[in-house]
């Protein structure tokens, strides 16, 4: 697991998490090589590729492509005892008008590298098909349909995966992660957070960090540049 920072404040008895850029992470984005570029300009572009306008449209791959657009829905869940509202970003939806309603109807689209190797494939599915399924579990997104490209970025094979059978896959595949593992150490840490961050005040900001390997820790910080709760919005809640 990577390292993360979560900057936890409690606001009239509601705890709101925010995500916070660790230095790593804001080091990898400074040094970004060409082909990390490409390969984030080549998920893009895939998703140009397999998404229309409109219900009844075709997808049209002729524009430029905006990284800066993204569709967002709002999910309201429960994780063991803890009550959660989140947002997630979306890709797209089923075209078929007979489709379920949201969320059964979201799809989520990937891209990855060809599969060739033993290595490849147990890397694709100890990490890949764990963020994944993660991201598309927590938000009730049924399934990933996948676009495997070559070295030059053109996808020579799609593949679509149910968000259910993914944990099965992983544990046949590599028998590395388990879903129930990976809930239950959310839910702990929801715990954590709940018996750590006390202080009503959105002034006040528990960052807690992870380090790869190590175990959670954190720091409070008062009026800090970790403080992320808008003044309007704070205003408007009082």
């Amino acid at each position: 697991m990577s390292s993360w920072l979560l900057a936890v404040t409690k606001f009239r008895g509601t705890l709101y998490i925010n995500e916070v850029k660790t230095e790593a992470a804001r080091q990898s984005e400074v040094h970004r090589t060409e082909s990390h570029e490409e390969n984030i300009y080549w998920g893009y572009k895939f998703e140009q590729y397999m998404c229309s306008d409109t219900i009844d449209g075709v997808p049209d791959s002729s524009g430029v492509v905006n990284s800066n657009e993204a569709f967002y829905i709002v999910v309201q869940t429960r994780l063991a005892d803890h009550s959660l509202l989140f947002s997630g970003e979306l890709d797209c939806r089923d075209k078929d008008p007979n489709a379920p309603d949201p969320p059964a109807c979201y799809i989520e689209l990937k891209t990855a590298g060809n599969i060739h190797t033993a290595k490849q494939r147990d890397k694709f599915h100890r990490y890949k098909l764990n963020q994944w399924w993660a991201q598309s579990y927590l938000l009730g997104v049924p399934r990933i349909v996948a676009g495997f490209r070559n070295d030059d970025g053109i996808v020579e094979s799609v593949k679509t995966f149910e968000v259910s059978d993914i944990p099965e896959i992983a544990e046949r595949e590599v028998n590395f992660w388990k879903p129930n593992v990976c809930m239950n150490f959310c839910s702990k840490f929801l715990s954590f957070v709940k018996k750590v961050a006390t202080e009503d005040d959105p002034c006040v900001v528990y960052l807690f960090s992870r380090k790869e390997h190590s175990d959670v820790t954190y720091s409070v910080h008062r009026n800090s540049s970790y403080s992320f709760l808008p003044d309007w919005y704070v205003n408007e809640m009082d």
